[in-house]
């Protein structure tokens, strides 16, 4: 397998990243006793995440609860404190940044919250909520500047500059999450990173909100670092899309690579799950029903953590982690959908294995199947 982690930029976005995230990780200390307390372990939240962002696009990031979605987002705005790895924002390395250092970067990088009810201050107007960046960093705009601002973001985000002197209980939630947004705004920030945005509205006003973001992004040249649970709206908003297990991502790639020629085992399973509207494509489509419980963090399988789910887990799976690259036999002829994929087996293939030992159904000599990690041992060693 190759060693990068990247896929090709979508048209309309720099090359250059506005954001670089290495080997990022995440561990939370387990400890016992009371008095003396000892280390016993870690919950493994986030375990060496990389991906780039670059201008002007949109990475989706899809997974389960608890796979470490909410962690990363986090870290990104520095809410949460790496354990290890690099965080990098316009080539500057922002992990270890703290006090006057941090406050100017995380200007540039702004966060919307998943919960509208809980993330604005019931005891503050809405011009209060806006405005309070503007307290922080008051060379944005200057005090007497700063109620017109406010408004102008009102008017932004689809609210009536009026609202400007009420309270966050007198708005329904898709309002309110337009104020969120207007607050993620007012530092004319680069980078936005959206954790959930729309999974506590209805699904009528989720379109509106996801609209809203994808008119805003283009008007203000957004970057945004997208999480969510729902699939349909993670391809809609997304120019790539990056699938989460235990801690890792798994696969990466635009959203036709991800939606449409999925490798990874998770993916596919995924992706099976989606609800059809057409009840006629509901019966002939294939399920895909994983086997067992996702794993406890705190102790995550050796090798391939998605191995004690997996219909195409092998030997080397356990002794070896399969390292998030573009495989070998689609690097050399899998064309335009060749991605990244963390799977000793990837493939578009969703049969469980038969026969040969790492062949899978289908699979031409030479093809996929019959590659470096298909003979069962390590992709180094094959």
């Amino acid at each position: 397998m190759t060693s990068t982690t990247e896929s090709s930029v979508p048209a309309g976005t720099t090359s250059e990243p506005v954001l670089e995230v290495r080997d990022l990780v995440k561990h939370y200390p387990l400890t016992q006793g009371i008095l003396f307390k000892r280390h016993v372990g870690a919950v493994k939240a986030v375990d060496g995440v990389s991906f780039d962002l670059a201008r002007g696009e949109t990475l989706g990031i899809v997974g389960e609860s608890g796979c470490g979605k909410s962690t990363v987002a986090k870290m990104l705005v520095h809410l949460e404190e790496p354990t290890g790895g690099r965080i990098a924002f316009k080539g500057q390395d922002i992990t270890g940044l703290s006090g006057r250092g941090m406050k100017s970067v995380r200007r540039n990088i702004q966060m919307v919250f998943q919960d509208p009810y809980t993330s604005l201050n019931p005891r503050m107007t809405v011009g209060d909520i806006i405005g309070e960046p503007f307290e922080i960093h008051p060379e944005v705009a200057p005090k007497g500047d700063r109620r017109r601002k406010v408004q102008d973001l009102l008017d932004v985000v689809g609210l009536n500059p009026e609202y400007i002197n009420r309270y966050p209980h007198q708005f329904s939630g898709g309002q309110r999450q337009r104020i969120g947004i207007a607050r993620g705004l007012a530092l004319q920030p680069e980078v936005i990173v959206a954790d959930e945005p729309v999974s506590a509205l209805d699904v009528s006003v989720q379109a509106q909100v996801v609209n809203l973001m994808e008119r805003l992004q283009s008007e203000f040249e957004l970057s945004y670092v997208f999480i969510a649970h729902d699939l349909s709206i993670v391809r809609h908003i997304s120019n790539r899309v990056a699938v989460m297990y235990l801690g890792k991502v798994v696969e990466i790639g635009t959203d036709t690579e991800i939606y449409e020629h999925p490798t990874h085992p998770y993916t596919q399973a995924l992706l099976s799950a989606v609800p059809l509207p057409d009840p006629t494509d509901r019966e002939h489509r294939e399920r895909i029903l994983l086997a067992g419980d996702v794993p406890s963090p705190a102790n995550p399988p050796s090798g391939c953590h998605f191995r004690t789910r997996c219909w195409k887990a092998q030997e080397v799976c356990a002794r070896v982690e399969p390292p998030l690259a573009v495989p070998e036999w689609f690097r050399d002829g899998g064309g335009p959908t060749a991605h990244p994929s963390a799977c000793h087996f990837a493939d578009e293939s969703t049969a469980p294995p038969t026969g040969e030992p790492g062949k899978r159904p289908g699979a031409p000599d030479g093809g996929p199947g019959s590659g470096p990690g298909a003979s069962g041992r390590p992709p180094e060693e094959a």
